[in-house]
């Protein structure tokens, strides 16, 4: 029997319902006031196209300029990444070495404050900067990451007034400090066309003949190049600051400066040993538009954490504002915008909503045949959406595609309360108009509402509190995958609280006011009878054959198997961002000239395609340190037209992926096709840009060429790799100078002395900078290109010796030309070498198991090198392991909840069968559709379980109902044939709210699953285990779990006491058969 505490507990709930409405009036306020606020939060939600995924991330950027890869790693990248390693809360320490640059990126764990993990890295610099080379200092990069590049414009001149070094300009003194002021932007960072440099060119002959050493003119030209105070000066009672002014202004300034004296005393000026000129300063990076040419562009970075569309639309509007100012000609073009895909997703997500709204309500009232009656079930959808913006908006939580999708799924699941409520009064109304043989007075309809909710209300409050905590394991979820998914869980948690609290306080004081003219009873409903027509006859069937429906529900499951076993996996299904990102990879080593000249002939082919709106190449490094890319790496960013303006808008992006490939086949040339937002977050947090990554990490970069190579021939063996490029960790061309110390003594030379005039000789030095308004360019000295481009003539350059006799570098030095590493990449301070994997199918987990078996099979991994599988396979195997945990947490809690309801351990355990039966649905449909598994569909299936526990509840709900009156009636224990006639009857007659629940949940999936728009390839998967699982469901629970219930209660029966004045009867014989 139920005990005590169900009772209180139904007393409690059935409280909320009196109190709701005797205090009708206080409801309707409260309503009106979380309508308003609602609409307020609704309004003011700041939009973005996904949650951001990235992890917490601060990077330190070292400037080291002219050093080779292998400098920077010993000098600087080994001793900041070694004094990293301590810092808490961090999960990686990735280095990278490149010329004249280093990049250090430490990645924290989830939670973890971003300005509380800058501040701990500042220590940690503070503490190691004594060991780095003097002169070098390490920067913190912005507070921003890679995923932060929400817009990117290209400065171009359709005129030809101005050359790119005057673009440059205007970006870097014009354009980009009046960007940064702009709210939520932490950088603007500038990338292309060539910074004006004064090139200082010495002829070394000259040098010579007037004996003046390299470094005495590097002073003289410091010592010409600055302004200086003279404190005060007072005359006639006006004080006048005194100034000495000595800016360089001009290449005029710097040919007259002296550098020393000849034998007769004649002054000996820059221009008698020199040829100044204005030439570009050496650039790492160049961008081209279309394929036309190169331009000068910009990237704004957005703060970590920041709204994206306010933080862009923003950036918009600040450069309309600065379009006045810039010179006639020059133009502004907008080559990359997030805020279009983040305005087509919330607008695609926005019509799916009201779509669900229109139909859901149209199920309503089909039903129902009464309007007003529809009215009170439907109202409580804008209302609990606008209660769970609210919640949104105190926790701080976006409207995305994530959060909106969360809303989205539920919306069907949201109005069964009210569907429930509402029906069951439209019963109890009939029953007692029909009792009292006339229309009920206001106070008897009041009353009759108040019983007929207090009946259904708590096992639907319970009902609904399942589906709210079926949620809770996506929370569990750790990295990218919590993140993307939290914020489902949390809206959807909070929709079907909202519905929850409605259903027993509103729904009640609305049916007062709303059920009331002529309610059409249930049978005379031609969709009832319909539904009634095709149900009980199947239920009777049913009923009788127990054992072979039972066994036919089993084989059901059994079948099931067999898609199961042929779905592939995935970690995340590809969002379709509506731009293409094409990032191909190039052997180390290409010089800028040649790697612009790819860089403008992929662009040109990619501009020809009909469905692409225009293409921005980029080729090296904007001026960021979000942005380590090496010169071997084309970056480009292809903005697709509308889908309707396609030739063929059926295509897909990724069948638009593949065409282009085929057309781009340049030998050398690894390809690599993904999406903008996508890849900045991977590469973020795996440093890999493909699906599929290895990292091999050791101590000798040789070795580690080599087993990257092995690996990369290996990967290519596979039919669905569509490329695989291994690092060659020593594919870089040096030119050394072996200084010889005994021949550099012979002269009294230093070995620092000699790499002195290497440094500043042959590399070039930029030695001081001009200040001229508000720009400041720098001035750079070293021998003229001619006595520095072949080995003969490097050979001949002159070192000032301490006797005053200048000698010819190859007298203390050999040259000779090697091979060394392009860039040194090291993940936790051990040198990687990393293999990038494309492949053309989505099934990702079913491909690295055939790839690990290649590799075990086609390559020796020496002793002391570790090889790692990285990229989405990495989040997946680690999304997997969780979900093996989060699953069985997700029935647990559903089953402890049905024990608080039924308050014994049967009826739980038979609303528990009901979940198996969506498996069969939801594995079925994702099959059909050609689905992977993958953590969308995992979240499916979690929200699913939910649903199908509440529809066993409310079948359960009302068999007791039926058993309990019953059982009330019967002096003796019920019959076999009672106890099925008492379930069939329940069963079958309220087979129109199970039905309308039902309906209305697999109703408000459908839109989502027809939709195309933005976001619509992550909602699909999501919505399609859960409509093909209610369908399965449904049915099964109809037809099955009554069955499994009715043997229950038969073998309950029979153990049933009487009371002890009863004269009872056994159960008859025939009571034991099925």
């Amino acid at each position: 029997m139920r005990s005590m505490e169900h009772r209180e507990r139904m007393t409690m709930i059935n409280a909320i319902i009196k109190a709701s409405l005797r205090d009708r009036f206080m409801v309707l306020i409260a309503t009106v006031i979380i309508a308003l606020v609602g609409l307020f939060a609704y309004k003011n939600a700041p939009l973005d196209a996904i949650p951001d995924l990235s992890d917490v991330q601060v990077i330190i950027f070292t400037k080291y300029p002219g050093q080779s890869p292998q400098v920077v790693e010993d000098q600087v990248t080994y001793p900041l990444t070694t004094s990293m390693l301590a810092v808490p809360r961090t999960k990686v320490v990735r280095g990278y070495s490149f010329f004249g640059l280093s990049f250090v990126y430490i990645i924290f764990e989830d939670g973890t404050d971003m300005y509380w993990a800058r501040s701990r890295v500042l220590e940690s610099i503070n503490y190691v900067s004594g060991r780095l080379p003097q002169g070098i200092t390490p920067t913190l990069g912005p507070d921003a990451t890679g995923v932060g590049w929400v817009y990117e414009y290209a400065l171009v001149d359709r005129t030809g007034k101005h050359d790119l070094a005057q673009l440059r300009s205007l970006q870097d003194w014009y354009l980009r400090y009046p960007l940064q002021t702009v709210q939520g932007v932490s950088e603007v960072a500038s990338v292309g066309g060539y910074v004006k440099q004064y090139q200082v060119e010495v002829d070394p002959n000259a040098l010579l003949r007037y004996n003046i050493p390299l470094n005495k003119i590097k002073m003289a030209i410091k010592m010409s190049n600055k302004d200086v105070g003279g404190r005060l000066v007072e005359m006639a009672e006006t004080e006048y600051m005194v100034r000495g002014r000595g800016y360089i202004q001009s290449i005029d300034d710097l040919n007259s400066i002296p550098v020393g004296v000849d034998t007769n005393g004649t002054p000996i000026r820059l221009q008698d040993i020199a040829h100044v000129q204005i030439g570009p300063e050496l650039r790492r990076g160049v961008v081209d538009l279309n394929g036309e040419g190169e331009v000068a562009g910009g990237v704004v970075i957005m703060r970590f954490g920041e709204n994206a569309l306010a933080t862009i639309q923003a950036v918009r509007a600040k450069l309309e504002e600065l379009k006045a100012g810039l010179p006639e000609g020059v133009e502004i073009v907008p080559v990359y915008d997030r805020g279009d895909l983040i305005e087509r997703a919330v607008k695609s997500l926005n019509t799916s909503l009201m779509q669900e709204l229109i139909i859901v309500s149209l199920v309503v009232i089909l039903f129902l045949l009464h309007a007003r009656s529809a009215f009170v079930a439907i109202i409580t959808l804008p209302l609990g959406i606008l209660m769970a913006f609210i919640v949104m908006r105190f926790q701080g939580l976006n409207a995305n595609i994530m959060s909106l999708g969360g809303i989205a799924i539920t919306i069907g699941t949201m109005v069964d309360g009210a569907i429930v409520m509402v029906e069951n009064a439209h019963s109890r109304l009939a029953i007692a108009v029909e009792e009292k043989g006339s229309a009920l007075s206001n106070d008897e309809r009041w009353k009759t509402i108040s019983e007929s909710c207090q009946e259904v209300g708590p096992a639907l409050f319970f009902s609904l509190l399942v589906i709210t905590v079926s949620f809770l394991p996506i929370f569990t979820m750790q990295a990218q995958e919590g993140r993307l998914f939290s914020p489902l869980a949390f809206t959807a948690t909070y929709a079907m609280a909202a519905s929850a609290i409605l259903a027993i306080t509103l729904v009640p004081v609305m049916m007062g006011y709303f059920l009331r003219g002529k309610i059409i009873a249930e049978h005379k409903n031609p969709i009832n009878r319909a539904l009634h027509a095709l149900h009980g006859p199947a239920l009777k069937v049913a009923m009788r054959w127990r054992g072979v429906t039972v066994v036919l529900a089993l084989g059901l499951l059994a079948v099931t198997y067999y898609p199961y076993s042929k779905l592939g996996s995935e970690f995340m299904p590809p969002l379709d961002e509506g731009d293409i990102l094409y990032m191909p990879t190039t052997f180390p080593g290409i010089s800028i000239t040649k790697a612009k000249e790819l860089l403008q002939q992929t662009d040109k082919i990619l501009a020809t395609f009909p469905e692409v709106h225009h293409v921005f190449g980029k080729v090296g490094r904007a001026e960021s340190a979000t942005d380590s890319a090496p010169l071997a790496m084309l970056e480009t960013t292809v903005r697709l037209k509308p889908k309707d303006e396609w030739p063929n808008p059926k295509k897909t992006t990724k069948e638009l992926m593949n065409e282009m490939d085929q057309a781009i086949q340049f030998p050398g040339l690894a390809n690599a096709w993904t999406m903008p937002i996508k890849t900045r977050i991977d590469m973020l947090s795996t440093g890999i840009k493909t699906p599929v990554g290895i990292k091999v990490s050791g101590p000798d970069l040789n070795v580690l060429q080599q087993v990257s190579q092995d690996i990369e021939q290996a990967m290519k063996t596979l039919p669905e790799t569509t490329s695989a490029f291994g690092d060659r960790a020593v594919g870089g061309y040096y030119l050394d100078f072996d200084i010889n110390r005994e021949s550099a003594a012979r002269y009294g030379l230093t070995v620092g002395a000699v790499q002195d005039v290497i440094q500043s000789a042959i590399g070039g030095m930029n030695i001081t900078e001009t200040v001229e308004g508000l720009e400041r360019y720098p001035v750079n000295l070293r021998y003229p290109r001619e006595l520095r481009d072949d080995l003969e003539t490097l050979k001949r350059v002159l070192i000032p010796t301490p006797t005053g006799a200048q000698i010819p570098l190859a007298m203390v030095a050999e040259i000779n030309y090697q091979r060394g590493p392009p860039v040194i990449k090291s993940e936790d301070a051990r040198p990687n070498a990393w293999i990038y994997v494309d492949i053309s199918t989505s099934d990702i987990g079913g491909f690295v198991a055939k790839a690990k078996q290649v590799l075990q099979d086609q390559v020796k991994v020496p002793a002391g090198y570790t090889v790692t599988w990285s990229g989405q396979f990495e989040y997946m195997e680690r999304a997997a392991a969780r979900l093996q945990i989060v699953a069985p947490a997700t029935l647990l809690i559903i089953f402890l909840l049905l024990y608080f309801n039924f308050r014994n351990i049967t009826e739980p355990v038979v609303v528990m069968m009901s979940i198996p039966f969506g498996l069969v649905g939801g594995i079925w449909l994702i099959y059909i559709n050609d689905y992977n598994m993958s953590v969308a569909v995992a979240v499916g299936f979690i929200a699913l379980a939910g649903m199908a526990a509440e529809i066993g509840v409310l079948v359960l709900s009302f068999i007791d109902t039926e058993m309990a009156k019953r059982r009330s009636a019967s002096d003796t224990r019920l019959s076999l044939e009672e106890v099925k006639d008492a379930v069939l009857s329940a069963t079958s007659k309220r087979v129109r709210p199970v039905a309308m629940t039902a309906i209305s949940t697999m109703a408000g999936l459908i839109p989502i699953m027809l939709s195309s728009g933005t976001g619509s390839d992550v909602t699909h998967r999501i919505a399609a285990p859960m409509l093909g699982g209610m369908l399965t469901v449904t049915i099964l629970n109809l037809l099955v779990l009554p069955v499994i219930y009715s043997l229950v209660l038969q073998y309950q029966e029979k153990r049933r006491g009487l009371p002890a004045n009863a004269d009872y009867l056994a159960l008859n014989e025939e009571g034991n058969t099925i």
